[in-house]
């Protein structure tokens, strides 16, 4: 059966779109396979080809995180916020970069927009888990009590952050509550060697109340 040449036409357009597509290269499943070097190369590239491209930005900015490159990814995510002022992606990407900078008062106020902006997020447990830390660097740890409590109820699951949030309650001299997150953090994973310094150290101060 002869096939019409209009035909004919369209199924080489379709078949020359198809192989484009495929060998055309991803900087998302780059980063979600850990090539983060390769990620950044294609958002560059991206970028320069279409430097209004947002999600290029919020992607070479996660790899760059990932390569512990902050002071670059800062540009890209100044830039990414000049996009799109309000966008919840940059905004937390925004306070990791400040977070690992040490720029403290900068990275509470782009966590605390995050928590604003979306606080059911895909991010929001990690943000209350900075904003925990960042409190615990600041000395402020009635604060970081609140940020991590809330972060363990996103992740309950995760024994480190109960260290912490032990931690912060046992600095603030919270000692039962220390004690109890202590605990907490050890039936999760009982081979935590913080956690269980933690608990002894609590224990014993309780004791000589």
């Amino acid at each position: 059966m002869r096939i019409p040449r209009f035909c004919f036409s369209a199924l080489l357009l379709l078949s020359g779109l198809a192989a484009f597509a495929q060998v055309r290269p991803d900087a998302l499943q780059e980063y979600r396979a850990g090539g983060y070097e390769r990620a950044v190369e294609i958002c560059r590239n991206e970028i320069t080809a279409s430097p209004g491209n947002l999600e290029s930005h919020v992607v070479i900015c996660w790899s760059l995180l990932r390569l512990n490159r902050y002071e670059e990814a800062l540009g890209y995510a100044q830039a990414g916020r000049n996009l799109s002022r309000y966008d919840a992606r940059i905004t937390e990407i925004l306070g990791e970069i400040y977070y690992y900078l040490g720029r403290n008062d900068e990275a509470l106020q782009y966590f605390q927009e995050y928590a604003n902006l979306a606080p059911e997020g895909q991010r929001i447990e990690m943000v209350y888990y900075f904003l925990g830390e960042i409190y615990i660097r600041l000395g402020r740890f009635r604060h970081a009590d609140i940020a991590l409590s809330t972060a363990v109820h996103w992740m309950p699951g995760n024994a480190a952050w109960w260290t912490r949030l032990a931690y912060a309650r046992e600095s603030a001299g919270e000692l039962s509550e220390a004690v109890a997150a202590y605990e907490r953090a050890l039936s999760l994973n009982s081979q935590l060697p913080d956690a269980r310094r933690g608990l002894e150290r609590a224990r014993q101060t309780l004791a000589g109340r």
